[in-house]
């Protein structure tokens, strides 16, 4: 069946209101595999985004967006709205710290990388905690091994951090040197240290937050430009 005839078989109007209140009760992002679940009869992709694109020209010009990420559609307040929803919650995050926004930036775009290649290029020791509190996260995971002597760990990027940029891939990462405010502005961008350390190794976090900073240093994310050429991301 192809587009033109599923539509004339199914309600839209219908199809289209089912989405709008599955995407706004849910927190998470809905892949259009989760999306299909909600109806009885089959959506191919096709109708299912045209759909999707409709819902989100409706809610055009307003506060709240529909939105496309890594994972799926979700709603999310538009950029310019955060500055009053931050009202609700006057306490301002920890900030991350230069280690920590470095780390990151070699991580995304580098990837993969091993923790030997991040200390090439910062040129410091990377402390333990920076990597494991950027796992915790959810940000930076393990995907393989580098099969050399010692076969060290991997790390790349994850869906969940390109969702919480509200990215679809890697190729829209922004420029290097803009990172570190984009990472800033994610909602729920605070690390969770306590997830991250154990008791006995709280000493690991140094370097990790900088709780005391009024603001990402702007000139972190150029200096690594400087001494990391972003990979060709595919």
């Amino acid at each position: 069946m192809n587009i033109m005839e599923q539509e004339d078989n199914l309600d839209l109007a219908y199809v289209k209101n089912v989405l709008e209140t599955a995407l706004l009760v849910t927190q998470e992002p809905m892949s259009l595999a989760d999306l299909k679940k909600l109806f009885d009869e089959k959506l191919d992709n096709d109708t299912l985004r045209k759909v999707l694109d409709d819902l989100r020209n409706d809610w055009d010009g307003r506060g709240v967006e529909l939105v496309s990420v890594a994972s799926g559609w979700r709603f999310r307040a538009r950029p310019e709205s955060q500055k009053f929803l931050d009202r609700l919650s006057p306490q301002k995050p920890p900030k991350y710290s230069r280690a920590v926004l470095e780390t990151l930036a070699i991580i995304a775009y580098k990837q993969p990388v091993t923790r030997g290649d991040i200390e090439e290029i910062r040129g410091v020791t990377v402390s333990p905690g920076i990597l494991k509190a950027l796992e915790a996260r959810g940000w930076v995971d393990v995907v393989g091994h580098r099969e050399v002597p010692g076969r060290p760990e991997l790390f790349a990027t994850t869906k969940s951090f390109l969702d919480d940029l509200n990215l679809r891939s890697l190729d829209e990462l922004p420029p290097l040197a803009d990172l570190g405010s984009l990472v800033e502005q994610a909602p729920n961008a605070e690390i969770d240290l306590a997830a991250a350390l154990s008791a006995e190794s709280a000493s690991m976090a140094e370097g990790v937050i900088d709780a005391e900073a009024e603001a990402v240093d702007e000139s972190v994310m150029p200096e690594v430009a400087e001494r990391a050429e972003p990979a060709q991301l595919h």
